[in-house]
C-alpha cells in the first residue's frame, strides 16, 4: 500500500512518501525494463539454431589402464600417449595429493621455501540437498587457484570444505520421497522417525558433492571437512544462540513475519522476491490448479455505525478485509473530515470499527481511505501499535481462513476466499469497482509461493549494533571488499537493515536451543516476570535453563515445568557462523589460534546480504574480531545466450559432465530424474535439443577450470558456453605437444643447469627468457589483486604465440647444430616454469607433464604442487631490453611477408627475400636475429640492405613489395612460386564480392571499424592482383 512517508523504520519495512506512488512506478519500470531485457534474451536465444559448442568432432579417448592403488603415485615412466586426453590425464593423481597430505597447511614443513604467512578460507558450503552446478565450479577454480598459489608461494595455507544442511530444501527432498515411496508424511513418523530419515538420505546422497569437488580438483583438507549439522558445529550454533540471548541481541517476540503456506515456514526478508506487476496478471500459485489475477485494486464501502453514510476503501488484498479493525484517513484530508471519532459497521461480521487518522496515511493512494489489518500487513502493524488496535487474525498457516473469519468461509483457501468474499460484497451492494494496479509482488524465493504476513511468537535477532560495526569495518578499510563497488550496496543494506527472524517452522535443522518456563500449579498463559511472550530461557542444556530459569524466579529448580521449543534456527545462522565454528570455535583450539580470523571470504556476489554480511556481523559480535579481512566477490554465470541457470529452461549443467562428456539422451535422463513438472519438462527438453544436439564432449577438469578463470569474475555476469572450454581442451592439446617436443629435444642425458646460471647468448634465447620474465611479473601482480583472468590470459598468450609459435619454431634448425646446449636450457626452462605458472589453473595436465621433466634441483619437491610458484626474484636477472626490442621490430618483419606469402598463396614455396632499411638500427636488429628471421619467415635466400635515401615504392615485375615501416621494405619474389591467371579468376571473383559487401554498408550509413577493415581488405587484394597482371604482361590494371 502506498501510503506512508519516507524512509526505512527500524523494522525494515520499507515506507513510501505521500506523493510517492512515483517511486514506486519508477522502480516498477526500472524492473520492467530489467524484465524486458531478459525477454529478448530469451528470445533471441529461442531463435538461435544451432550453438557454436555443437560442432565439435569426437577425440580419441586414451585411458591410463597401468594398476595402480589409491593413494600410490601415478607411474611417469611411459611415454606420453600421442594426444592430450582428460581420462589419462586426470587418473590417480588426486588420491595421491591427499594420502601424501599436500592439501594439509602442515605439507609446509618439507618446503624449503615456506614463508611464515597464512592464508585460509573457507568454501562457502553447498546444500548437501544436490548437486553441484557451473556456478560452484566457478566459485572452487577461483579459490583453488588463489589456494594453490598461496601454498605454492610457501604459505601455510588451509582451506575447509564442508557442506550445509540445507533445512527447508532437504526436508522437502526427504519429504517428497517419503510420499512417493511409503505414501507417508512426517507427521505419520514423528520427529524422531523423521530426522533418523534424513540422517540416511544424507548419508546415502551426502557424499556426491565432496565427489564433485574431488573431480574438480579442489585441493581442500578433508580431515578437517565439517558439516553444519555435526555436533562439534552444533555446540558452535548453540553457543552462538545462547551468548547472542544472554547479550541481550536475541529476544522472543510477537510479530509479523514472512509465512510461506507451501513450506509452512516463516522466511527471512531477503529470501523474499518482489515480482513487479504493472496491472492485472494471472500467476501460477502452489497448491491451486487455475491461474490466480494479481494487480488489481478492489474498492467497498464501509457503512457507518448510524447508516446513511459510508467511507469506500481501496485495497488489493479484500480477503484481509475480515480482519479489519480500523479504516485509516489522513488528519488533513477534508473530504474525511465529518467521518473523525465515527465508527463504522463491518459488512460480516457486524462489530463497529472506528475510523482513526494517521499522518502516514496517503491521501492519494486510491479513495484516500485505507482499511487496517494489523495481523495481515506490515504497514498495519506499525499503524495499530501507535494506536492500540485489536489485531485479528483471519488466514491461518496453511493459508486457509481462519475461525476469526467468520464460519460460512472458515476453511476456504485465501486465494478462493477473494472471490468468495467480493460475491458477498457484491449481494450486499457495498462493491464499487477495481481498477488495475502496479505493485510489487512478495514471492517466496523457495517456493515460488506467494507471501503471507502472519503473526506469530518467533526469535528476533537485533541486528542494529552488529550492522552499524560491519559498516564501520568496510569504510574504515578493515574489511577490504573487491570490486569495491559492491560497499554501496553494502552500506543501504546495513543501513537500513531489519530484525533478523531466525524461527523456522521445522524439524531438520538445528532446535533452538530456548526453554519455555512455567511453575507447578500455574497455568501456561500466565506469565511470570512481566514477559508478555510467557518466560522463556536460552541455556545450552535443559540443566542449565532450570538453573538459570529457578535463580531468575526465585524458585526450586523442581518446581520448574520446562519445555524446549520445538523450531529450528534459520540455515542462514549456523552458516554465518562457518569461518570459525569450522576451527572448532568455541573452543580456542589451535586451529582457531592459528587461522582466525581468516584471510580471504570468496564467494558470489549473490550472497552479500544472505550469506557474508551475517558472517561479518556474528563474526566481530561473537569472537570480537572480524571473520576475514577481504571479501572477494565474483560475478553470476548465467549460459551461452545470457539466461539465468534454471532447471526449468535445461541448462543447468553438472561440471562432471562438461569434464567427462555427456550423450543428448543423458542430459534428458537427468531431466526426467529431477523434480520438474510436465509443463516445464517439455520446456528443458526442447532447450537441451537446441543446445547440445549431440551431447557435450569430454572437455576434461583443467579445460573448464582454466576456462571459468579466464573470465572477468568481478565484471559482468559470465555467459559461458561449451565451446569456450572445449577450446581450452584444444590450449590444454598445445601444452601437451609442446612439452612432448620439449622431452624429445632434451635427450636422455640433459641436466639443466640452476636458474641463476643460466645466461645465453644467443639473442633469441634472451628474448624469449626476458619474455618469460615479464610472464613472472605479469603473474605475481595480477594475482595478488585477483585479475585471475589477466594472469591466465598471459600464461596461454606466453605458451601459444612466443613460446610454441615463435621460440620453438626458431630454435629447431639450432638444435641439430653445435649451439644447441644453451637452446636446450632455455627450451627447459621455459616449459618447466610456465608448468609451475599453469599449476594452480591446470593442476592434472600440468603434474603430469612436470612430473617428466628432468630436475634441476638436488631435492626436487615431490608435486608441482607443493614446488616453488615461480617469483619475479628468480627471474629478474633475465632482463634483455635490447634484445626484445629488437625482435620486435624483427617479429613486425616476419608478419609482413607472412601477410605477403598468404596473399599469394604460397604454402610450401622458400622464396627469395630482400629486406631494404634505411635505419642502421633496424639492420643491426635483423642482423642479430638472422636466423630466426629466415626459419620463421619461411624464406628462402635472405638478403639484408642499407638503402640510402628513400625506399623505393615501386613494384618490380615478379616481386611483391610490402612495408614494415616507413624505414623498411621487403620484397619477396613470386617468380616460378605462383600461377597468375589462376589466382586472378579467383582474386577478381573475391574482389568484387568485397566492393558489393561494402558499398551496402555505406548505403546503410554504418561507418565503423569493421568498414575500414574491409576498404583495407580491398586495397590489398587489389594490389595483389595488379602485381599478378603485371607478371602476364596485361597492362590493363583493375580500376578502383
Amino acid at each position: 500500500m502506498i501510503r506512508l512517508v519516507t524512509g526505512t523504520n527500524r523494522n525494515g519495512f520499507q515506507i513510501y512518501p505521500r506523493r510517492g506512488a512515483s517511486s514506486l512506478r519508477d522502480r516498477i519500470r526500472r524492473e520492467e525494463r530489467k524484465q524486458r531485457q531478459q525477454n529478448l534474451q530469451e528470445e533471441r536465444a529461442a531463435q538461435v539454431i544451432s550453438t557454436k559448442g555443437q560442432h565439435w568432432k569426437e577425440k580419441e579417448v586414451i585411458k591410463y589402464e597401468k594398476h595402480t592403488e589409491p593413494g600410490d603415485k601415478k607411474d611417469t615412466s611411459a611415454p606420453l600417449p600421442p594426444s592430450y586426453s582428460p581420462g589419462y590425464v586426470e587418473a590417480a593423481w588426486y588420491s595421491w595429493w591427499v594420502k601424501q597430505g599436500f592439501f594439509k597447511p602442515e605439507v609446509q614443513k618439507i618446503q624449503p621455501h615456506a614463508t611464515q604467512e597464512t592464508f585460509a578460507l573457507c568454501i562457502p558450503p553447498p546444500n548437501v540437498t544436490g548437486s553441484l552446478h557451473l556456478g560452484h565450479a566457478l566459485t572452487v577454480a577461483i579459490e583453488d587457484s588463489l589456494v594453490r598459489w598461496r601454498r605454492m608461494k610457501g604459505q601455510k595455507v588451509l582451506w575447509v570444505p564442508g557442506s550445509d544442511h540445507a533445512g527447508i530444501a532437504t526436508q522437502a527432498v526427504v519429504e517428497k520421497k517419503l510420499w512417493k515411496e511409503q505414501s507417508l508424511s512426517r507427521h505419520d513418523l514423528g520427529r524422531e522417525k523423521f530426522l533418523e530419515s534424513v540422517w540416511e538420505w544424507k548419508e546415502e546422497k551426502g557424499d556426491r558433492i565432496y565427489h564433485q569437488l574431488k573431480s574438480l580438483g579442489a585441493s581442500l583438507d578433508w580431515e578437517r571437512s565439517c558439516f553444519t549439522m555435526d555436533e562439534t558445529f552444533s555446540r558452535a550454533v548453540t553457543e552462538a544462540f545462547v551468548q547472542l540471548y544472554d547479550d541481550g541481541l536475541v529476544s522472543r517476540r510477537r510479530r509479523l513475519v514472512n509465512w510461506s503456506c507451501t513450506l509452512r515456514s516463516a522466511i527471512s526478508d531477503i529470501e523474499v522476491e518482489s515480482r513487479p506487476l504493472t496491472g492485472k496478471t494471472n500467476l501460477f500459485v502452489p497448491g491451486y490448479q487455475r491461474k490466480v489475477p494479481f494487480g488489481l485494486l478492489f474498492s467497498f464501502a464501509y457503512p457507518t455505525e448510524e447508516g446513511g453514510d459510508e467511507i469506500t476503501v481501496a485495497t488489493t488484498r479484500p480477503e484481509t478485509m475480515l480482519g479489519d479493525t480500523a479504516v485509516a484517513v489522513h488528519p488533513d484530508d477534508l473530504r474525511y473530515l465529518r467521518f473523525h471519532g465515527k465508527r463504522l459497521r463491518h459488512p460480516f461480521s457486524g462489530r463497529l470499527i472506528p475510523v482513526v487518522t494517521h499522518e502516514l496515511v496517503n491521501p492519494e493512494f486510491g479513495t484516500g481511505a485505507v482499511k487496517v489489518t494489523p495481523a495481515h500487513s506490515l504497514v498495519d502493524f506499525e499503524m495499530a501499535q501507535a494506536l492500540s488496535l485489536p489485531m485479528v487474525s483471519v488466514i491461518g498457516e496453511d493459508g486457509a481462513m481462519t475461525e476469526a473469519a467468520g464460519d460460512w468461509i472458515q476453511g476456504v483457501k485465501r486465494f478462493d476466499a477473494r472471490e468468495q468474499v467480493l460475491s458477498a460484497l457484491k449481494e450486499k451492494g457495498l462493491y464499487r469497482g477495481d481498477c488495475e494496479h502496479a505493485l510489487l509482488l512478495p514471492i517466496c524465493s523457495r517456493s515460488g509461493d506467494v507471501i503471507e504476513h502472519l503473526l506469530k511468537s518467533q526469535w528476533f535477532v537485533n541486528c542494529d549494533d552488529m550492522a552499524q560495526k560491519a559498516l564501520e569495518a568496510v569504510d574504515s578499510g578493515r574489511l577490504k571488499m573487491t570490486p569495491s563497488y559492491h560497499q554501496k550496496n553494502w552500506r543501504n543494506w546495513l543501513s537500513n537493515i531489519s530484525d533478523w527472524c531466525v524461527s523456522r517452522q521445522l524439524w531438520w535443522g538445528h532446535q533452538i536451543p530456548a526453554y519455555s518456563v512455567t511453575v507447578q500449579g500455574t497455568r501456561p498463559e500466565q506469565n511470570l516476570c512481566g514477559e508478555t511472550e510467557g518466560f522463556w530461557v536460552a541455556a545450552r542444556s535443559e540443566a542449565e535453563a532450570r538453573r538459570k530459569a529457578a535463580e531468575t524466579l526465585g524458585r526450586p529448580e523442581e518446581e520448574l515445568l520446562l519445555k524446549r521449543d520445538e523450531d529450528v534456527l534459520d540455515t542462514w545462522f549456523s552458516s554465518a557462523l562457518f569461518p570459525f565454528a569450522m576451527l572448532g570455535w568455541p573452543e580456542h583450539t589451535q586451529d582457531f589460534q592459528a587461522f582466525y580470523p581468516n584471510s580471504l571470504l570468496e564467494t558470489g556476489s549473490d550472497l552479500l546480504f544472505f550469506w557474508v554480511a551475517r558472517m561479518v556481523m556474528l563474526g566481530e559480535q561473537l569472537t570480537g574480531r572480524l571473520p576475514f579481512r577481504e571479501v572477494l566477490l565474483h560475478s553470476m554465470v548465467r549460459d551461452a545466450h545470457g539466461r539465468k541457470m534454471s532447471k526449468s529452461l535445461g541448462n543447468v549443467l553438472d561440471p562432471l559432465d562438461v569434464m567427462t562428456g555427456i550423450s543428448l539422451e543423458g542430459l534428458q535422463q537427468k531431466l526426467k530424474d529431477g523434480n520438474l513438472d510436465p509443463r516445464e519438462l517439455k520446456v528443458a527438453e526442447a532447450g537441451l535439443l537446441k543446445d547440445y544436439p549431440r551431447g557435450i564432449p569430454e572437455c576434461g577438469t583443467d579445460a573448464l577450470r582454466f576456462a571459468l578463470c579466464s573470465y572477468r569474475v568481478q565484471g559482468d555476469d559470465i555467459n559461458l558456453d561449451v565451446a569456450s572450454v572445449l577450446a581450452v581442451r584444444h590450449f590444454c592439446n598445445k601444452i601437451w605437444n609442446g612439452v612432448k617436443f620439449v622431452l624429445s629435444a632434451l635427450g636422455e642425458d640433459f641436466a639443466p643447469v640452476p636458474m641463476e646460471e643460466l645466461r645465453p647468448c644467443a639473442p633469441v634465447d634472451r628474448w624469449l627468457l626476458d619474455r618469460l620474465r615479464q610472464l613472472t611479473e605479469e603473474c605475481e601482480r595480477r594475482l595478488q589483486t585477483y585479475d585471475i583472468h589477466v594472469a591466465a590470459g598471459a600464461i596461454q598468450a606466453f605458451w601459444v604465440q612466443i613460446y610454441c609459435d615463435v621460440y620453438l619454431e626458431a630454435v629447431k634448425p639450432v638444435l641439430k647444430g653445435p649451439h644447441a646446449s644453451d637452446a636446450r636450457q632455455v627450451l627447459y626452462r621455459g616449459a618447466e616454469l610456465t608448468l609451475r605458472l599453469l599449476s594452480p589453473f591446470t593442476p592434472f595436465l600440468s603434474e603430469e607433464l612436470w612430473q617428466r621433466l628432468p630436475s634441476a634441483d638436488v631435492i626436487r619437491a615431490p608435486s608441482v604442487c607443493v614446488a616453488e610458484y615461480p617469483s619475479p626474484l628468480h627471474t629478474a636477472h633475465w632482463l634483455y631490453p635490447e634484445e626484445v626490442r629488437q625482435f620486435d621490430f624483427v617479429q613486425s618483419v616476419i608478419r609482413t611477408l607472412r601477410n605477403l606469402r598468404s596473399e599469394y598463396n604460397m604454402t610450401k614455396a622458400r622464396p627469395e627475400v630482400h629486406v631494404f632499411c634505411s635505419l642502421q638500427e633496424d639492420l643491426q636488429s635483423l642482423q642479430a636475429f638472422l636466423a630466426p628471421l629466415q626459419t620463421l619467415s619461411l624464406s628462402g635466400p635472405l638478403h639484408l640492405h642499407l638503402s640510402q635515401g628513400e625506399l623505393q615504392h615501386g613494384d618490380p615485375p615478379g616481386w611483391a613489395i610490402g612495408e614494415v615501416t616507413e624505414n623498411c621494405h621487403v620484397h619477396l619474389n613470386l617468380q616460378g612460386l605462383v600461377d597468375p591467371p589462376s589466382d586472378l579468376i579467383k582474386l577478381k571473383s573475391k574482389h568484387q564480392k568485397l566492393k558489393r559487401e561494402l558499398q551496402e554498408k555505406m548505403r546503410n550509413k554504418t561507418e565503423d571499424t569493421e568498414d575500414k577493415s574491409l576498404q583495407q581488405k580491398i586495397s590489398r587484394i587489389q594490389r595483389t592482383i595488379e602485381t599478378l597482371q603485371r607478371m602476364i604482361g596485361d597492362g590493363n590494371t583493375l580500376q578502383p
